[in-house]
């Protein structure tokens, strides 16, 4: 076990072999194609697939064939091997001497509602402003819901207000907002934080404070669909669809009891679940 943990360690210790690591772990449970991480990560495709060879021979990381292209996952539980390691080892268990490392225990349930849930995409103009404004109508008891742009737009998708207010939702205080608003010293600490698209996903943003449990549920961008106006409208009515679907399964996880482990490992299902579709 030492051996592998230290081989594992050694792979991690080259920037850009971590940088591939971490680009899949942020899209966990994607399978990401190897040209989609040589282009995200600026590598040569020849370097890049040295980088996956190597993560997949250490067990970091698994691939499949998808037709004619190569796939890699990330194996979270390969991460959370090296960080037991390394505390227990180095640490002996005591977070007095390693207070950056705080394992996630099985034990620690989550506290009671309202939840303050975030959604995350790159302009925050339609998927994470559905999603905010999905969740806050289906169960407003239970969650406080806010979404929010890595790079936001300057005005909400007009075709995406369109679908919103069809469907009934409220979008009178909706507006497109930076991820900075939820990271200052006086922001709602986030029990949950979804990004719903993979350009969000592929950067390298600041760790949440508190720990939130995260998950990744791309959905593609309507905004880039062409074609006539009802064919554009389709990619809303589907993008709307997929992330309701996956929004429901969330709000009906039995939150009160499970524990952390738990709770994690439900959003990645459902984050792997194929739920696409679309919603009346």
């Amino acid at each position: 076990m030492e051996e592998m943990i230290l081989d594992r360690l050694s792979l991690l210790s080259h920037p850009h072999r971590l940088a591939v690591f971490r680009l899949l772990m942020r899209r966990y449970p994607d399978a990401v194609p190897a040209g989609e991480i040589a282009v995200i990560l600026d590598l040569k495709s020849s370097t890049a697939s040295v980088y996956l060879s190597a993560l997949c021979d250490a067990a970091l990381i698994t691939r499949h064939r998808q037709g004619t292209s190569l796939r890699y996952r990330a194996q979270p539980a390969a991460a959370g091997t090296l960080i037991e390691f390394l505390f227990t080892d180095c640490c002996r268990g005591r977070p007095d001497l390693c207070p950056g490392v705080i394992p996630m225990t099985g034990d620690d349930c989550m506290p009671r509602p309202p939840r303050n849930v975030l959604f995350i995409c790159t302009g925050n103009s339609a998927r994470s402003i559905f999603a905010e404004s999905i969740l806050r109508d289906l169960d407003p008891g239970r969650f406080k819901v806010f979404s929010a742009g890595t790079h936001p737009a300057s005005t909400l998708n007009p075709l995406a207000l369109e679908m919103l207010e069809a469907k009934g939702h409220d979008t009178s205080s909706l507006r497109a907002k930076h991820i900075a608003e939820y990271q200052g010293s006086d922001a709602p600490c986030m029990d949950f934080v979804f990004t719903v698209c993979d350009r969000a996903a592929n950067e390298d943003c600041p760790a949440w404070d508190g720990q939130p449990i995260s998950g990744h549920w791309g959905v593609p961008d309507p905004a880039k669909a062409t074609g006539t106006l009802a064919e554009r409208r389709l990619a809303f009515q589907q993008a709307y669809g997929a992330l309701r679907n996956r929004i429901e399964a969330f709000a009906a996880l039995p939150i009160d009891t499970h524990d952390r482990i738990a709770l994690q490992s439900a959003v990645d299902g459902i984050g792997a679940s194929d739920l696409e579709g679309t919603s009346a």
